[in-house]
């Protein structure tokens, strides 16, 4: 192809890009208004930025009258979708919640909530006048109507929206805690008609991610490769004392990534106040608990000659093993909680089976080097007689 030739080519392939960017522009911001309902119209509607779905709402500020209707596809088929407006803060807890699903009679319907906190919901009066309950399920999408008595001046609102996969004896069971339910949240500007996402979403969860990954790597890792050095390594005698800077710098070093973690879930759980995953916290108190008196005793260390020593030993080794098993279930535990991408899981799960398999070959290794060696010192001596030291002969074949 000419030079001519190229220029026409790449000068309609712009035209053609010129022409078509407002179409698919006007299609991007159309996603929320090609939404349509029967006998009511709305003055303005959003994408909300998490969970698939979106809000249409009209706002009367002389009555301050706030007409809304939430769309968004259930977490299943059975399921729930819910939005709130929360009056003193960002998450759920606090909220004047509508909530629609499916009732015992199949048809849908919206019923509110106060929802004081993260316990089994409970049917109850909300803070707003709610008038216009309606509810609908078109295109695997479920539609929550509503009418909601505002303050008087009422300009911006904090509000929440939610999915759920399952209702049960007639209540909306517990949701998922993905980062996109988490995140599920931000301000409504009434007069603007302007729907903002909290800024807060995204770093809770890198925050949750970042909390994961020192502890895997700190008591899920380091700690355990750092028994298998102190048990194994120290069979061989070219190893001494190599084997213990090697095995106290992995305890040291996991133990600081570790207080990280610790420190980045205190953290968390400060900011998802009623949120409490109690197995998990309990134990991740008890693993830093054991674990800081393990630093200590590495500072209260007795000689090897010392009477004590071998009590020290006894407690070094119950505590040291404990940490290890107590960490890897916790991980494993925040695993589930954290619900990452499936390959995260299966790549700690690898990585456990490969230090086990190691811990199992050197358990072999170690056990005949320790009975070859017993072997050798229960061979019999033939002692000099001219009072010089006696010197080990091989057994007579």
């Amino acid at each position: 192809m000419g030079s001519l030739g190229f220029r026409r080519s790449l000068f309609l392939l712009v035209a053609l890009l010129l022409v078509a960017a407002p179409w698919y522009a006007a299609a991007a911001a159309a996603s929320c208004a090609a939404t349509t309902f029967s006998n009511r119209v709305f003055a303005t509607c959003s994408d909300l930025p998490h969970l698939a779905a979106s809000l249409h709402w009209t706002y009367d500020r002389a009555a301050a009258a706030l007409s809304v209707a939430f769309v968004a596809p259930p977490a299943a088929p059975s399921g729930w979708v819910a939005w709130a407006i929360n009056p003193t803060a960002e998450g759920m807890a606090g909220s004047q919640a509508l909530i629609a699903f499916k009732q015992p009679d199949g048809a849908m319907g919206v019923k509110t909530y106060n929802i004081t906190g993260y316990g089994p919901l409970q049917e109850s009066p909300i803070a707003y006048k709610a008038t216009d309950l309606a509810a609908e399920y078109v295109g695997g999408a479920m539609r929550v109507f509503a009418k909601l008595i505002l303050g008087k001046g009422a300009e911006e609102v904090n509000h929440v929206w939610q999915v759920g996969s399952g209702v049960s004896g007639g209540s909306p069971e517990k949701h998922a805690f993905g980062a996109d339910n988490l995140a599920a949240k931000g301000k409504l500007d009434l007069v603007k008609g302007v729907a903002s996402a909290s800024g807060s979403g995204g770093s809770v969860s890198r925050e949750r991610n970042v909390h994961g990954v020192l502890n895997a790597v700190s008591w899920g890792i380091l700690l355990p490769i750092g028994a298998i050095i102190a048990r194994y390594l120290k069979t061989f005698k070219s190893a001494d004392p190599a084997w213990f800077y090697l095995h106290v710098s992995c305890q040291v070093i996991g133990y600081g990534l570790g207080v990280g973690g610790w420190a980045t879930g205190l953290n968390l759980g400060s900011k998802s106040k009623g949120v409490t995953y109690t197995t998990h916290r309990n134990i991740g108190i008890a693993l830093f608990s054991l674990a800081t008196l393990q630093l200590f005793a590495l500072l209260l260390r007795p000689n090897k000659d010392h009477k004590y020593r071998f009590y020290w030993n006894i407690y070094h080794h119950v505590v040291g093993y404990a940490v290890i098993i107590l960490g890897i279930i916790n991980i494993f535990k925040g695993l589930k909680i954290l619900d990452p991408a499936q390959k995260w899981t299966t790549a700690y799960i690898v990585a456990i089976c490969i230090l086990g398999a190691i811990a199992f070959i050197l358990e072999i290794v170690t056990w005949i080097i320790v009975l070859r060696r017993k072997s050798s010192d229960e061979k019999p001596y033939i002692g000099s007689t001219n009072g010089q030291r006696s010197v080990q002969q091989p057994l007579a074949v």
